[in-house]
């Protein structure tokens, strides 16, 4: 029981294999229709729920069409069609000079590399590799998520702690053709099973495999704090 592979390689694959099987059809959770949505979406998104997020959209997205609509909107009233969202006057500020930008140096259009969209205010790279993965078709990198970070540490894929050095570290030990699949199927499974505070270890398909595995070890590897 909670017993890794001797190996990050061989531990990342089997847990992906093992995910895979339990999660087949995981994939974003975030609902778009075109590329500026996507990113408009991923920015809410950071440090709030999708299902938050999905809510708000539904309405912002009937609302406003364009770059030039979200970047000639008052901050104010912004502000108030997202004030729902956590930080969502700072968000507000980001998305219309994020589209500001869209139009003055991309003509109205969503980029597609990593530095020109992290060049864009509110967008990190973890918000880049969604959009170019889910935007673009583009797989660049592991987005490292809230889940993505906790689960890493639990399973002894990584013992780094912020999200770019965790990336950095994940990269050479997950097959470059999962890099994308790795974050959605550990967001299913964060959500499902090994969540932040209680995650159900007699029901993880991963227990045998896992180093903080409550049944058989006495720390979690992710907050490194006693069980």
């Amino acid at each position: 029981m909670g017993t890794p592979l001797d190996t990050r390689t061989a531990q990342a694959e089997e847990v992906l294999e093992r995910l895979y099987e339990e999660y087949p059809d995981t994939t974003i959770s975030l609902n778009y229709s075109n590329r500026l949505e996507l990113l408009i979406a991923v920015m809410l998104s950071a440090q709030c729920t999708d299902e938050r997020v999905n809510k708000v959209t539904a309405d912002l997205f009937a609302k406003y069409d364009t770059a030039e609509d979200y970047a000639a909107a008052e901050q104010d009233e912004l502000a108030e069609d997202i004030n729902s969202i956590t930080y969502f006057n700072n968000k507000a500020k980001y998305i219309r000079s994020a589209c500001a930008d869209i139009i003055e140096k991309h003509d109205g259009e969503v980029p597609d590399t990593m530095s020109e969209l992290t060049d864009l205010a509110g967008v990190g790279r973890k918000t880049a590799n969604v959009v170019l993965q889910h935007g673009h078709d583009i797989v660049e990198g592991i987005v490292v998520d809230t889940h993505v970070q906790r689960l890493s540490r639990r399973l002894g894929l990584t013992e780094e702690e912020y999200p770019e050095k965790i990336e950095e570290d994940l990269m050479p030990v997950v097959p470059e053709t999962d890099w994308q699949q790795f974050t959605h199927l550990f967001i299913s499974h964060g959500r499902a099973v090994c969540d932040a505070r209680n995650p159900d270890c007699d029901a993880c398909v991963l227990e045998d495999r896992c180093p903080s595995s409550k049944l058989d070890h006495d720390v979690d590897l992710a907050s490194g704090d006693e069980w």
